[in-house]
């Protein structure tokens, strides 16, 4: 994928995505038009059902759009098959998840390196990689520890550590603070702002107001459509 001179990391062109359930058609997103401008750190949110979910699937190639296009980068990626939208998931996309998703029998800079693994980086340059982005959130003295040594917040750190190996083009955070209390939560939210603040693209997904608001652009979402964005 070639850098491309637009300013948008993403954009939308009436994307829409419907689910057949038995006899009924679910339209999970009826005609969503976006552009996520590079460097702006965006919120997403709206009711259950909203299609906020969605919208992340198909940002993170998890999922495809019924009809519409979707640029990432400049490239229209609508039509790719599934080895494709898995070679840009591997090489273009971050992800924070709300679970964490660690493997639980590899030590934090395993966990890192990860991805680095798939994208064919020598052994010797994954393991300086993953200890400089250890460093970075603050795990530099637990990269021999697995996950069940760490608290939730320091497995987040690994979580957002591990979505940063690859430099993606931006970040994909599905309520990235839901199993936080919530001063480990703050902590969190100032390492994404942190990251935004260096550059880094990044779209969540939250339900949470007080975490939503560290976002610079947030975007509502009410049955499958943009309801407003703000900021």
């Amino acid at each position: 994928m070639s850098e491309s001179i637009n300013e948008d990391a993403v954009r939308f062109e009436d994307i829409r995505r419907t689910y057949v359930m038995g006899t009924q058609e679910v339209h999970a997103l009826a005609g969503v038009s976006a552009r996520f401008a590079k460097g702006a750190f965006w919120a997403i949110m709206g009711p259950s059902g909203s299609g906020k979910s969605t919208m992340l699937n198909i940002l993170g190639c998890l999922d495809r759009p019924t009809g519409g296009r979707y640029f990432l980068n400049g490239q229209d990626i609508s039509s790719l098959d599934d080895n494709e939208l898995s070679d840009i998931r591997l090489k273009y996309l971050g992800f924070i998840f709300q679970s964490f998703n660690l493997i639980a029998q590899l030590t934090v800079e395993e966990n890192i390196a990860l991805p680095l693994y798939y994208l064919g980086w020598t052994a010797e340059r994954s393991s300086q990689r993953a200890r400089e982005l250890a460093a970075m959130v603050g795990l530099e003295k637990r990269l021999a520890h697995r996950p069940s040594e760490l608290s939730g917040g320091q497995q987040q750190r690994v979580a957002i550590a591990r979505a940063l190996a690859n430099d993606p083009v931006f970040l994909l955070a599905d309520e990235p603070t839901g199993n936080l209390d919530s001063s480990t939560s703050i902590e969190i939210i100032a390492l994404l702002e942190e990251l935004n603040r260096g550059g880094k693209t990044i779209i969540m997904v939250t339900h949470e107001p007080d975490i939503a608001k560290h976002a610079s652009k947030r975007l509502y979402m009410h049955d499958g459509l943009i309801a407003r964005i703000e900021g």
